[in-house]
């Protein structure tokens, strides 16, 4: 099994994803250091209205905070309709939490694994998309909104995010996974106004094989890797568009980052030849805290009794000047 793949089916195993799609209470916690937290693909929204850190993730889950050092949760805030294509229990991954206008926004990916859209090298496609819910408060529920169906029902899509281009317009970012097109993508699609759809069909910006520092062994050579995971936007300074993203180096969970040539999703887009976090961080995001300090937020992997679980960390980054600098561990 390809080790990127261990790692995921590792982390649904024994994440809080399953236990919590199943219909198992979990049990609300108080005062929890952040890296006593188990969560994937770790999303903070920081809330001038409330005051508070919002964190959510992988599993549908909610954490808050006040100050960024004590967190309480685990609170389940994604609602979704049993009737819909995601059937009654779909897993969720890779949630954020977006405040645009006068609402707040949560895009998720959600897999119903009871439905098969393709099998590609023997491997079954369960079907799997980027979609998004909507609440009027930053803690939900967050429920959905009226289409049913944001990207192809053909083809699983994943990490989708959000950003608002020159043109004024609201998109949404994401990956069109590598298990089907075996060269994972990032693209972008249109939404309405109120995020309550998309718009058209989705582009291609990049490609997962057009990384310099991205690599693995495929039939006995070296070539790029082929993952592409957690698209995030960001504007540097300078006003530079550019956007981070999450591969492998062989094992090795890797964050590397790309800028926009045009200052628009458009591009092209040119990639940075290394990676900018340390090995084993990935699926990261930015956020300001509030004392105006830019931070990213992003996961490790560790094993612990022979499991590989994921912990949330956070990096003080510098964005003053026209790229994107990370620095050291963030410790409140």
């Amino acid at each position: 099994m390809k080790r990127s793949t261990l790692f995921l089916v590792l982390f649904l195993i024994v994440g809080i994803t399953v236990f919590a799609q199943k219909g198992h209470k979990v049990e609300v916690q108080k005062n929890i250091p952040l890296d006593s937290i188990r969560l994937s693909d770790p999303c903070i929204l920081a809330d001038e209205n409330t005051h508070m850190y919002y964190m959510t993730g992988t599993g549908g889950m909610l954490w808050k905070s006040p100050d960024l050092k004590r967190w309480e949760g685990p609170y389940q805030v994604a609602q979704t309709d049993p009737d819909s294509w995601m059937g009654p229990k779909p897993m969720i991954w890779a949630a954020e939490l977006h405040q645009y206008n006068d609402k707040y926004y949560y895009f998720a990916t959600f897999t119903n694994q009871a439905v098969m859209i393709d099998t590609v090298r023997n491997t079954p496609i369960e079907r799997r998309a980027s979609h998004i819910l909507v609440s009027d408060k930053p803690d939900g529920p967050y429920v959905p909104m009226k289409d049913p169906v944001y990207l192809p029902a053909d083809k699983p899509t994943l990490d989708g995010t959000f950003w608002v281009d020159t043109d004024g317009k609201p998109y949404m970012v994401y990956c069109y996974e590598w298990l089907q097109n075996n060269d994972g993508t990032i693209e972008k699609i249109e939404l309405k106004p109120d995020l309550s759809g998309s718009v058209g069909e989705g582009k291609l910006l990049f490609r997962a094989s057009e990384s310099p520092w991205s690599r693995e062994k495929l039939d006995g050579k070296v070539v790029p890797n082929r993952v592409t995971d957690g698209p995030y936007l960001f504007r540097t300074g300078s006003g530079r568009l550019g956007m981070i993203w999450t591969s492998w180096i062989y094992d090795v969970y890797t964050q590397g980052v790309v800028y926009s040539e045009s200052g628009t999703l458009d591009g092209p887009w040119i990639q940075e030849p290394d990676p900018i976090t340390p090995p084993n961080f990935g699926h990261g995001m930015l956020f300001k805290d509030f004392d105006g300090k830019w931070l990213m937020s992003v996961h490790s992997h560790k094993s612990i009794d022979g499991h590989t679980v994921r912990i949330p960390h956070l990096f003080e980054v510098d964005l003053s000047g026209d790229k994107l600098v990370v620095g050291k561990p963030y410790i409140k």
